[in-house]
C-alpha cells in the first residue's frame, strides 16, 4: 500500500543497500600517497594513485552479497502490507542482515588498516554511511508498522 508511510521507509532501505552495493565504503592512502586501497562491495582494491591502476584485487563478495540480501528482504517486506506481524519479523531479519553486513565491513577495513598504513586511520565513505541510513529507515518502518498493528487492534476491542 503505498499511502502508507512505512512503504516509503522500506523503499528507502531498499535503495540504501543498492548505495551500499555501488559506491565505495572506505579509502586509505598510504603515507606516500603513491598507493589507495578501496573497500567496495565486492572487492578490497590497491590502486596506483597516478596511473588510476589496480594493482591488486581482493574478492568481498560477501559484502555484496549480505547487502543486496537485506534490500531484497525490504522490497519483499514491502510486499507483505497486509500482515504486519510477518512483515515486522521480515524487518526484524533484515535488521540483522544489516549489523553482520556493518560489523563486517568495520572488521574488513580493520585489517586491511592494520596491514596497509597502520598509523593513519582510512576514511569511511557514501557505502558504509548508507548503511546506517537504511538502518534508521528499517526502524522508522518497523515502529509504524507496530503502530498500525496496535490501531487495528483496538478498532478491534470497540466492536
Amino acid at each position: 500500500m503505498i499511502q502508507r508511510i512505512q512503504t516509503v521507509f522500506l523503499f528507502l532501505v531498499a535503495v540504501a543497500m543498492i548505495l551500499v552495493v555501488t559506491f565505495p565504503i572506505w579509502q586509505q592512502v598510504n603515507p606516500d600517497q603513491s598507493q589507495m586501497l578501496t573497500l567496495t562491495a565486492w572487492s578490497l582494491d590497491k590502486i596506483d594513485t597516478q596511473t588510476q591502476e589496480v594493482i591488486q584485487s581482493d574478492g568481498n563478495i560477501y559484502l555484496g552479497v549480505l547487502a543486496l540480501v537485506a534490500a531484497v528482504l525490504a522490497l519483499f517486506s514491502l510486499t507483505q502490507y497486509k500482515n504486519r506481524t510477518k512483515q515486522m519479523f521480515i524487518n526484524m531479519i533484515n535488521s540483522i542482515v544489516m549489523v553482520v553486513t556493518l560489523a563486517l565491513i568495520i572488521w574488513t577495513s580493520h585489517q586491511a588498516n592494520a596491514s596497509f598504513n597502520p598509523e593513519v586511520n582510512g576514511a569511511f565513505v557514501v557505502g558504509f554511511w548508507a548503511i546506517f541510513g537504511g538502518m534508521i529507515m528499517n526502524l522508522l518502518a518497523n515502529r509504524f508498522i507496530r503502530k498500525d498493528e496496535m490501531l487495528v487492534r483496538s478498532v478491534d476491542r470497540i466492536r
